[in-house]
């Protein structure tokens, strides 16, 4: 006589519950492909040799007037920004993501150098307003036709709207960027360990 079959133990038949790679880099599920980051570790490792050269191309034109990236950078925002109004420091820093005490450093050596200007703010005496030279003019427009050349190179890939598409996208990804730094920061302290750097 043979043997009625065994009852199916408890669960039997079922796939197990799926469980997060440990190893995962992101957990939000817009940012994974089939559960993978490998999409995602691509952007970032693309990102990193994007602005890896752009930095590079920033030195670059500071040193076709003489200057560090930094001081060309915050050479040709006062220049423009001065269109749109008086620049404070606090402008400026607020334009490029910077400290104010990092700014006012370089706007000091600029301010040696002959190629910025500092004026009391007539209808605040506290603020300092910051302008341009004529001689800083004429270094930006020594520069402008090989820099107009470049950066047509560096960004002419994009199309109308993936300009404007890439632009808030960026924008976007500065103010996540300072908040996940934060996070970083408090995580780090929480779990003992040497938080990262200020950014300048």
């Amino acid at each position: 006589m043979s043997k009625p079959p065994a009852e199916p133990r408890r669960g039997a038949g079922r796939k197990p519950a799926a469980t997060q790679d440990p190893t995962l880099t992101v957990s939000c599920p817009a940012l994974l492909e089939g559960g993978s980051d490998r999409a995602f570790r691509r952007l970032v490792h693309n990102l990193f040799g994007f602005l890896a050269r752009h930095e590079a191309i920033r030195e670059g034109h500071g040193a076709f007037i003489g200057l560090v990236g930094i001081e060309y950078t915050m050479l040709i925002s006062i220049a423009h920004l001065s269109a749109e109004g008086d620049v404070s420091v606090r402008t400026l820093a607020a334009h490029l993501h910077l400290s104010g005490a990092f700014v006012t450093t370089v706007t000091n050596r600029l301010l040696a150098k002959g190629l910025v200007d500092k004026r009391m703010d007539p209808t605040d005496r506290r603020r300092l307003c910051l302008t341009v030279t004529q001689r800083a003019r004429d270094l930006l427009a020594t520069l402008a036709p090989a820099q107009r050349q470049v950066n047509d190179v560096e960004f002419g890939t994009l199309t109308a709207e993936e300009f404007r598409q890439l632009a808030d996208v960026v924008a976007r990804l500065v103010e996540t960027s300072q908040q996940a730094l934060l996070l970083q920061r408090y995580l780090a302290e929480q779990a003992g360990a040497t938080p990262p750097a200020a950014a300048k």
